[in-house]
């Protein structure tokens, strides 16, 4: 009896720490180091603290901040902006719609990265899939990977912008499988980045960090 009470005490933090997080109207942070579930919330701000491990991480109406080292099965957001933390890793999809997304030195995404509007923006990290945009920006910064190839798809509607999205390949990168612009964009390479063939678009190349 005496090792059956131990054995239940030891299991019931983690139990609790794998709970789902589910809000509304408010924000939802996991501390440093601690497990949780689903973490949902609308009209509110995720926080995944340094070395934390969630399962899928989503928002409406605010943003998803993954910290250092921290881990996530998905992360989502709608009309808010993702970023992730040196060293942090996604095993599946990174989705924004209307939201900005930035990945720091080391962030590790296995599955696709996408967002319909705003910046999407690598420094050394790495999608094992592929990126697509619809309006926004995209730099994959220096010394970072795309395994999947890069899309940025054709505008249907009246309230999109007319600006072309502005798509660079920094020093060192790597872009594999296919370039595919199903509208037209500006389109710049560092002269020591590695791309796959390019649809849609002609790349003018650079030499430097920047264009």
């Amino acid at each position: 009896m005496r090792l059956f009470a131990l054995v239940l005490a030891m299991s019931l933090p983690l139990a609790v720490a794998a709970q789902d997080i589910d809000k509304v109207n408010g924000e939802i942070t996991v501390e440093a180091g601690q497990h949780a579930g689903d973490v949902h919330t609308v009209n509110g701000a995720i926080s995944i603290g340094p070395n934390a491990v969630v399962q899928g991480a989503s928002a409406v109406n605010g943003s998803v901040d993954l910290g250092e080292n921290a881990q996530a099965a998905s992360l989502h957001t709608v009309n808010g902006s993702l970023s992730m933390g040196t060293g942090s890793r996604v095993t599946g999809e990174v989705k924004s719609t209307n939201g900005a997304i930035s990945l720091d030195p080391h962030a590790d995404v296995a599955g696709d990265l996408s967002n319909a509007n705003g910046a999407i923006t690598l420094d050394h990290a790495h999608i094992g899939g592929s990126i697509a945009t619809t309006n926004g920006d995209v730099t994959i910064g220096e010394g970072s990977r795309v395994d999947g190839g890069l899309v940025v798809n054709e505008v249907h509607g009246r309230n999109w912008s007319n600006r072309d999205p502005h798509i660079v390949i920094g020093p060192h990168a790597v872009v594999n499988g296919s370039l595919d612009f199903r509208r037209d964009v500006v389109l710049e390479v560092s002269d020591s980045a590695q791309i796959g063939p390019v649809h849609g678009a002609t790349a003018k190349r650079f030499s430097g960090s920047t264009p």
